[in-house]
């Protein structure tokens, strides 16, 4: 099921079309049934639909998935990857995007695989949407020795955030807009369960990604 098709037979149905009813039960019925994990994102990564083998996968309802960050249900290995995605896209290009990513399963294992998402609209023009599927590689167990990995961008906004500076100040130094430093935060207090900056900066000291002993604060070296 594309994304495009479903939401061309969201606009039939509300013109009353009756074959139009007809096929969007079909997809809908199709996609439910699935059993390969899929999800219909808008082109930031939050969810707009999801199938139950895509929520089973979070141990949770498809409804509840709804309005989520992807990228926070699956964390991506390399945050690279997530980053050369958001230029392609917001260049417009329309190639299939593959993210290498981990997740903790319903019972407790840490699960691998990959995420693919092809982005689909009615028009070039148009913003598209993301068809996402997810492929389970394995399971593992999660070494306490696990190192954590955040991009130069993140360590280089939490060292700012750690000096005092606000989003605005983040934004200026690193080159991104004020919501592209939002974005990162929002990221990575979900990765860490981090409810404050202030937490969020405290939890970046103890995981060792800002070095101690030094100010202003900066990166720990790699």
């Amino acid at each position: 099921m594309r994304g495009a098709c479903a939401r061309r037979l969201e606009v039939l149905v509300e013109r009353s079309d009756p074959e139009a009813v007809v096929w969007r039960n079909r997809a809908l019925t199709l996609f439910d049934r699935v059993s390969v994990p899929v999800a219909v994102c808008d082109v930031y990564g939050a969810v707009l639909l999801a199938n139950p083998a895509m929520a089973a996968e979070c141990g949770t309802a498809p409804g509840r998935l709804r309005g989520r960050d992807v990228l926070e249900l699956f964390r991506p290995q390399e945050a690279t990857q997530v980053e050369r995605i958001a230029e392609a896209l917001r260049l417009r290009h329309r190639s299939r995007y593959q993210v290498s990513v981990c997740w903790r399963a319903p019972g407790g294992a840490e699960r691998f695989g990959e995420l693919t998402a092809d982005p689909v609209s009615d028009t070039v023009e148009a913003t598209p949407a993301l068809l996402v599927m997810l492929r389970v590689g394995g399971e593992r167990d999660r070494s306490p020795a696990e190192p954590v990995r955040v991009s130069p961008v993140e360590a280089r906004i939490l060292a700012l955030l750690a000096g005092g500076a606000t989003t605005a100040h983040a934004a200026r130094e690193t080159g991104l807009t004020t919501d592209g430093v939002a974005y990162h935060l929002r990221r990575l207090s979900a990765r860490w369960g981090a409810g404050t900056r202030t937490e969020l900066v405290a939890r970046a000291y103890a995981l060792g990604v800002l070095a101690t002993g030094v100010w202003p604060p900066e990166a720990a070296s790699a």
